[in-house]
């Protein structure tokens, strides 16, 4: 067997996921054209050069039939995609004449994707409608993407513990490819519902539709981008926050719980380790913050836990979102946001960070570490959520935590 029969897979999947990205730029370019914003010629040039590509590569791979990939393979199309569309989601921002350099570009395009929500952009309360769709659409996209590699991807390769979580939906055998793609299917049905759901939350506390839309795809995808340099605090009712709060943590919990959920139709798919962790996490900490900044600012309760909660919740599942300066709260809440930060959400979920589930199993090495001290000969069963847990799961899972914090060390 070749290389390029080896590649041919990679490039057919990385084609097709190409192609879908250069369509979905038709929307801003409608709303150039509608708005006449005269970014036409961008956003038009945009898509030529995105669906151009994707076709070469089609053309290329279109007699390949795809029957089992390896994890060489699934590894190649996962780096592959990501970069092909990092560079294409750029190409808005840098052909639109004299807004940004290539570096600005691909900086805000890769935030986006990554729902990592840092800007370079300024200037966002009179930018160009289409400009702040394209932005959000980066994040959504980049959200849903997220999902699938921790669903149907990281599983299948073992990475950091994530095999614990490891389902139908990450076995890409020929046998059980149908039923992947049944479970990657509903998750962009329950994504997409929820996306919905929360646009008309938000325009019932009195935004308008594109403010809605726009936030609500940066607020399921925990991403963070806003139509406003003040980001939340250009709006002052607090319904808004607390259906941004509300949206956030059903984006940071597993997508896969959602599904079981439909297809049993039983609430007790809820009653997941993870979730009871991340939820009584975010519980405690808002309690602890609230008190401080009720003592150290005299407001009131409402207003403190709702303050409290929008940015706990925003740290913690890496969205992005401020409502205001909490590094003026004192020196206890900027402590309990710096840990938060690490803390991330669910796996299988669009926030980031190292995953309420990593620590569980960090507590639960120590707590069995201590039972050894005191009972050398003990034998002890490990379980999550029923699943036994292997030496191997939790070495990934530790090693994982270790990688992340060294990096950032480092970085720093």
């Amino acid at each position: 067997m070749t290389q390029f029969t080896l590649i041919k897979p990679v490039l057919k999947v990385c084609s097709l996921i190409l192609l879908v990205f250069g369509l979905m730029m038709t929307v801003p370019l409608l709303m150039a054209i509608i708005y006449h914003t005269g970014n036409t010629a961008a956003f038009s040039n945009a898509i030529a050069l995105t669906v151009g590509l994707a076709a070469a590569g089609w053309l290329l791979s279109r007699s390949h039939r795809i029957n089992m990939l390896t994890p060489r393979q699934m590894f190649l199309i996962t780096t592959t995609s990501w970069v092909l569309i990092s560079l294409t989601g750029a190409l808005p921002f840098l052909l639109i004449p004299g807004f940004c350099d290539i570096t600005d570009a691909v900086f805000e395009s890769v935030s986006g994707l990554t729902t990592t929500g840092s800007t370079v952009l300024i200037g966002l309360d009179t930018m160009a409608h289409d400009i702040l769709v394209w932005r959000s659409m980066l994040q959504w996209v980049g959200g849903l993407g997220v999902i699938g590699m921790a669903v149907a991807i990281l599983p299948f390769l073992k990475v950091g513990g994530m095999r614990l979580f490891q389902t139908e939906s990450s076995d890409w055998s020929d046998k059980a490819m149908p039923r992947s793609r049944t479970m990657v299917t509903m998750i962009i049905y329950v994504y997409i519902i929820l996306t919905f759901l929360c646009t008309l939350a938000f325009m019932f506390t009195g935004m308008d539709g594109f403010h809605a839309v726009n936030h609500a795809m940066t607020t399921i995808s925990t991403g963070g981008y806003s139509t406003s340099d003040s980001s939340f605090a250009q709006f002052a009712d607090l319904g808004s926050h607390w259906v941004a709060i509300t949206f956030m943590i059903l984006g940071a919990l597993p997508f896969a719980i959602y599904v079981h959920f439909l297809v049993k139709r039983n609430w007790r798919v809820f009653n997941d380790h993870q979730i009871r962790g991340f939820l009584l996490t975010i519980l405690i900490i808002s309690i602890i913050i609230t008190l401080h900044l009720m003592s150290e600012t005299g407001i009131d309760l409402l207003h403190a836990f709702t303050y409290a909660t929008f940015n706990l919740v925003s740290v913690i599942t890496t969205t992005g979102f401020a409502s205001g300066d909490y590094s003026q709260w004192g020196n206890l809440a900027v402590a309990a946001f710096f840990f938060a930060m690490f803390i991330g959400g669910c796996s299988g979920s669009t926030s980031g960070g190292i995953k309420i589930f990593r620590f569980q199993l960090l507590f639960m090495m120590m707590q069995e570490s201590i039972v050894r001290a005191v009972h050398p000969r003990a034998m002890i069963r490990r379980h999550y959520n029923g699943r036994a847990v292997d030496d191997s799961i939790v070495l990934s899972a530790v090693t994982f935590i270790f990688i992340m914090l060294l990096s950032l060390v480092v970085i720093t």
